[in-house]
């Protein structure tokens, strides 16, 4: 049986006093669902401390393992700060920093050499949605992280058009594409929703037979809304 995961991305907000608050104030995760954290890399170390079963991970890595990198972190640095995932081709990161499949690629493939679980995010821009490509553009990433992947891992759907504009894809829509990544990927992998996830909206999405879970931004920094998310998913 795949494992339900609600995981919060936290981008660039919080400092140390106010990421430790908002951990405490989570409970332990359901049985059955495992949450994981993204804080930005100056406060995974503090997390990590609080955490208990709560997991951690990185929001980004470079492909390679140490050199001239100035401002990258490495797989081996996130492991040893007290990361067991890394996100892994966010539509921030493919959007505002240009990153390819490629690109992507080998930062799956760095994950791995470290023993960090990738999640592995894939979506379409409201352009590709509108030209009718959005299945052709998540066969195109699905297929291309599937040639680094190796061991553990998760999907993320995340419909570029969705985040952080207040719009959300129906359960139906969100169903939609699951289940064309879902013949892609297998039965046993979680694919999790990431386009906006709402305490409002997170039963309806939860509930369709290949939504596993959550990747979830903006909720994820009010520990009540995130935590309402979580009740939802277990």
């Amino acid at each position: 049986m795949r494992s339900r995961i609600v995981a919060a991305n936290w981008k660039m907000n919080l400092l140390k006093a106010e990421a430790a608050a908002l951990v405490q104030k989570l409970e332990e995760p359901p049985e059955g669902t495992r949450v994981v954290i993204f804080p930005s890399f100056p406060l995974i170390p503090a997390v990590a401390e609080l955490a208990g079963r709560i997991e951690v991970g990185g929001q980004d890595l470079h492909p390679e393992d140490k050199g001239a990198f100035t401002g990258d972190v490495s797989g081996a640095q996130l492991a040893d700060a007290g990361c067991t995932w890394v996100l892994c081709g966010h539509s921030e990161r493919r959007q505002g920093h240009g990153e390819v499949d490629d690109l992507v690629a080998r930062k799956i493939a760095a994950a791995q050499r470290h023993g960090l679980i990738p999640m592995v995010c894939v979506g379409e821009t409201k352009e590709e949605r509108k030209a009718g490509d959005t299945l052709k553009v998540l066969e195109r990433q699905v297929r291309s992280a599937l040639e680094a992947l190796q061991g553990e891992f998760a999907l993320a759907y995340e419909p570029v058009w969705a985040i952080g504009t207040g719009e959300t894809a129906t359960p139906e829509i969100a169903q939609e594409a699951h289940k064309f990544i879902r013949g892609l990927l297998g039965e046993d992998v979680p694919i999790l929703y990431g386009g906006s996830a709402t305490p409002d909206n997170a039963a309806g999405l939860i509930a369709q037979p290949d939504v596993d879970g959550f990747l979830v931004g903006g909720a994820s920094l009010d520990p009540g809304k995130f935590l309402s998310i979580i009740r939802a998913s277990g």
